[in-house]
């Protein structure tokens, strides 16, 4: 019932909220309550992005590594993965960054009007002649035959200078 959903969103704010103690607790009180291990790995893979990100790049590994660990040998034997699993979580950094930016990114394509820019001709695969001829491709500059990084666009003009780790939804 509702006691599920509670007890995943104690461990998640207790993993957010650096308590390991806590964590620990919330974790043994679903599993010894019969909760899916496998559920409470999926949950970890998100919360390694969520919460973690790029501060510790390495959790998404461990929560993937987790969840694979859960699923061959089950419970349980994989109760101490996962326990593994919650204390790193809990002791990690914790950055929302990309969760951020890629929020803002969502924001921006549900707020834009009209159909989507298109593509720069320059980032457009040619694969042949007639596409090289309309000019697909052109001018891209391969940037590992540089030294030194490459000036070139991105993104659509109409999104020229947009930083989305810095714009802030409304």
């Amino acid at each position: 019932g509702e006691e599920h959903y509670n007890c995943i969103s104690a461990l998640h704010k207790s993993m957010r909220g650096s308590d390991e103690n806590a964590s620990l607790y919330w974790l043994a009180r679903m599993l010894e309550g019969g909760e899916d291990p496998l559920y409470v790995a999926r949950r970890l893979v998100r919360f390694a992005s969520e919460d973690i990100g790029l501060a510790d790049p390495l959790a998404l590994t461990q929560a993937v590594a987790a969840y694979q660990g859960c699923h061959f040998i089950g419970m349980p034997e994989c109760e101490v993965i996962l326990a593994q699993c919650v204390v790193y979580f809990a002791r990690a950094p914790k950055s929302i960054e990309v969760y951020k930016a890629y929020g803002n990114v969502k924001e921006c394509l549900r707020m834009h009007t009209g159909p989507l820019p298109p593509v720069p001709l320059h980032l457009r695969n040619a694969p042949t002649r007639l596409m090289k001829n309309l000019g697909y491709g052109k001018g891209y500059k391969y940037n590992p035959m540089y030294k030194e990084p490459v000036e070139q666009d991105y993104l659509p003009e109409e999104l020229k200078g947009t930083d989305f780790f810095k714009e802030q939804k409304t």
